[in-house]
């Protein structure tokens, strides 16, 4: 659920150039999947409870060389939604930023499975695990945080620092939280904003770009399909109310995984094999819009 989401009253129609770019890379896949909201505004989520499936995330590994691969020189800046002491420092999270467009809440709780498996846990893995296979490759990668800090960071600050990077790409994880049978993945893709200190009139076409090959290769490796309820089928959506896309200036995109609410989402979610399979599509999608 994307950390400053309040679901707009409509959703606009993503740009056929985009659509046609997710339907390119699904038709080289060996099929798109069948069946995983954004749910960034919702109130306290359950303690998490116990993950009978969680493996060990691989270890930062800042402090050793990274090896020469494709992916050598450039910077990818990886946003886990929320943070697990969200729910302990509600006061601050709370608290009004400026999204240049408005104001909205510091941060959110995110949301959990209903065996209160928290979504900032899956975020914070599913992060580790993408990390880790894009450093592989080469690639300088920075975690907004690392559960490290007792809240946040809030939304401002989460753009400000791919910002500050200079970032190649910037992807925030999430998973969302709807309705039983509201099923899939979508990639939410910023919209043409300006106003206060927003402006994305830069980045909409390159994040366009981002969104369609992640949600492809996500698609491909993962065997779920496009979300069943947001963005037509095409695992796209275009927003213009998320201050996390509004205040960046470098190419941003969210991925909601899918849906915790539901039974059969969530049971893919808590798999560790299966958020290894999300964080090889995101880096797939990532690496491929890297080498053009």
């Amino acid at each position: 659920m994307p950390y400053d989401d309040c679901p707009p009253p409509t959703r606009r129609a993503r740009p056929l150039s985009v659509a046609a770019a997710l339907a390119a890379v699904c038709l080289t896949a060996a099929g798109c999947g069948g069946g995983p909201e954004t749910g960034e505004a919702g109130g306290a989520s359950p303690r998490p409870g116990a993950d009978a499936t969680t493996s060990a995330a691989p270890t930062p590994t800042g402090k050793q060389p990274l090896p020469k691969g494709p992916l050598t020189g450039r910077t990818v800046v990886i946003d886990p939604g929320h943070n697990p002491g969200n729910r302990d420092h509600t006061r601050e999270i709370n608290q009004q930023v400026d999204i240049g467009t408005g104001r909205k809440e510091c941060d959110t709780t995110g949301t959990a499975t209903n065996d209160g498996y928290a979504e900032a846990r899956f975020t914070l893995d599913v992060s580790h695990r993408l990390r880790a296979l894009l450093e592989a490759e080469g690639a300088r990668v920075r975690l907004t945080h690392d559960a490290d800090r007792p809240f946040g960071p809030c939304i401002d600050e989460r753009a400000r620092i791919g910002n500050e990077a200079k970032a190649d790409a910037v992807v925030s994880v999430h998973a969302d939280g709807s309705a039983v049978g509201n099923r899939g993945f979508h990639v939410i893709l910023p919209d043409e904003v300006k106003g206060g200190g927003a402006d994305t009139s830069k980045i909409v076409k390159s994040s366009a770009d981002l969104g369609a090959r992640i949600a492809g290769h996500f698609a491909r490796t993962t065997g779920s399909a496009p979300s069943n309820y947001i963005g037509g089928n095409t695992g796209l959506d275009t927003r213009d109310d998320l201050g996390g896309l509004n205040l960046s200036t470098v190419p941003k995109v969210f991925v909601e995984c899918g849906n915790m609410r539901d039974p059969k989402d969530a049971a893919l979610l808590t798999a560790a094999s299966w958020r290894q399979k999300a964080a090889q599509g995101l880096a797939d999608g990532i690496a491929g819009y890297l080498k053009g």
